[in-house]
């Protein structure tokens, strides 16, 4: 058979409230639409409902903007308390011109705004925004864990967000944390098909997983996770931690 990956959307879930339980909620969907979970599933979930359902959600009418997020909102009608949760989200401000802020987390992510999100919140009764998870890879395990203890088989968990790319246009979704699979795949050492050592050959495996689920789970169908059926990925659990480049190794700090 040729190598043959699937990937399946699940469908159904409400709006994610803090506290509910997610794994509970993603194992039943997936029941009910006829794909349940099998071994060696590979299990994405969108950032977001991870963090709603951590709490880690900020009601901007508790946030004081600082004058540095006053002053940078301003010429772009952006939302100056977003400026400022972004700007306390962040370990450093790698740039912030055009109206654009890129931050480095504590996390090591560089990204748009801390990954600080205002889109689709879905919360009554407020004007909310969603932050990143405090511990991505402790949010997989824990999720591969409850998945486990829910239908007795073993998936991998990757938390995906979105993530613009330098020197190319549009966004793709990428591995903000890691359980039970291996992120890189290191052809270091093995012959190309002309018998040629590969010496710095390493892909990321995780992302392309990650980007590739975006296919189901698009900004605008309520679908928050994907199952990828079918990818011999190799299990492992050293999280996120392997993608995140060095600060000695980055050109471009």
């Amino acid at each position: 058979m040729p190598a043959t990956v699937t990937l399946i959307g699940i469908e159904g879930l409400p709006d994610i409230r803090p506290g509910e339980d997610l794994a509970a909620m993603l194992v039943d969907a997936a029941k009910a639409q006829g794909t349940p979970l099998a071994a060696h599933d590979i299990l994405v979930v969108t950032q977001k409902v991870v963090s709603k359902a951590e709490g880690r959600v900020v009601d901007l009418r508790s946030i004081e903007p600082s004058p540095v997020a006053e002053r940078f909102a301003a010429p772009w009608a952006k939302d100056p308390r977003v400026v400022e949760v972004a700007l306390r989200e962040a370990k450093r401000i790698v740039r912030m011109d055009n109206g654009v802020l890129i931050t480095e987390t504590r996390h090591g992510f560089i990204c748009a705004n801390s990954g600080v999100d205002a889109s689709n919140v879905g919360l009554p009764g407020g004007d909310f925004v969603v932050l990143l998870p405090e511990d991505p890879d402790a949010s997989a395990r824990r999720l591969r864990d409850a998945v486990r203890a829910c239908v007795g088989v073993d998936v991998a968990v990757l938390i995906s967000d979105t993530f613009g790319r330098p020197w190319r246009e549009g966004a793709a979704n990428v591995a903000v944390g890691l359980a039970g699979m291996e992120p890189l795949w290191d052809y270091r050492g093995e012959r190309d098909n002309d018998g040629r050592e590969l010496r710095t050959t390493v892909i990321a495996i995780a992302d392309e997983v990650a980007a590739a689920s975006e296919l189901v789970t698009n900004k605008l169908t309520k679908v928050p996770a994907a199952v990828v059926r079918g990818y011999p990925y190799r299990p492992g659990e050293s999280g996120i931690a392997p993608m995140v480049r060095r600060r000695e190794m980055d050109l471009f700090r």
